[in-house]
C-alpha cells in the first residue's frame, strides 16, 4: 500500500500490543531502562558549556546541506584530495543526506580514491599484491570449498563477482599500460621500419 496522508487504521493500545508481541513495552517503566538515571532533570553531567568549544579549522570542511553550521568537533585524519575530493565535496554541497545521489557520489568518490591508490602503488617500491592482500590464500587448509557449498551461505550469491572486483582493476590497469606503451612506441617502430 502506498503512503497516504491519512493514517491507516487505528493505533493499537499498549495492552493489545503486549498481548500480540512477546516482550513489547519492556522498557515502558522508566526504572527498567538502563539510561533512566541519566534521563532525569538536574543530573550533573560535568559539562561546563552549553555548546562545546569549536575545534580550530584549517581550510574548508565538508558538511551536509541540511546543517547550518559545521559541528564543533570533526575529524581531520582523511582530508579530501584529488578528483575523489572534488566528487565528495560536490555530494556534500549539492545533495541532502536523504537523497540517493549524495550517497552514490560518495561511493563513487571512494572508488576513485581506491583506484588512484592502486595506480600509485604500481609506481612505488612495494606495489600492492592483490593475491595475498585479498585474503584468498588464508583459506588454504581451511576447507575453502566444502565450507561454502551445501550450507546455505548468503555470500555465495556474489562469490562469482569477488575475483572480478579484486583482480579486475589490476587487469584493466595492465591493459591500459600496455596500450599506452604501444601507442608511445608505435611512431618509433614505424620510423625504424621505414628507415630499414
Amino acid at each position: 500500500m502506498p503512503y497516504t496522508a491519512d493514517k491507516p487504521g487505528s493505533t493499537p493500545t499498549a495492552d493489545e500490543l503486549r498481548a500480540r508481541i512477546p516482550g513489547w513495552g519492556a522498557d515502558l517503566a522508566a526504572a527498567d531502562r538502563p539510561a533512566f538515571p541519566r534521563e532525569q532533570p538536574g543530573i550533573d553531567t560535568g559539562a561546563h558549556w552549553e555548546m562545546p568549544e569549536e575545534q580550530p579549522r584549517s581550510g574548508a570542511r565538508e558538511k551536509s546541506v541540511e546543517h547550518d553550521r559545521l559541528t564543533p568537533v570533526f575529524g581531520t585524519a582523511q582530508p579530501l584530495h584529488g578528483l575523489a575530493g572534488v566528487v565528495k565535496r560536490y555530494a556534500y554541497d549539492t545533495y541532502s543526506e536523504g537523497q540517493t545521489a549524495h550517497w552514490l557520489l560518495l561511493i563513487l568518490g571512494d572508488r576513485i580514491d581506491s583506484a588512484t591508490a592502486h595506480a600509485r602503488s604500481l609506481f612505488s617500491r612495494r606495489p600492492d599484491d592483490p593475491l595475498t592482500q585479498s585474503g584468498i590464500l588464508g583459506e588454504r587448509g581451511h576447507r575453502p570449498f566444502s565450507s561454502r557449498f551445501g550450507r546455505g551461505r548468503a555470500d555465495l550469491k556474489h562469490a562469482w563477482l569477488d575475483p572480478l572486483l579484486v583482480f579486475g582493476p589490476w587487469i584493466l590497469t595492465g591493459a591500459l599500460a600496455v596500450a599506452a606503451g604501444r601507442a608511445a612506441l608505435s611512431p618509433v617502430v614505424r620510423r625504424r621500419r621505414a628507415s630499414s
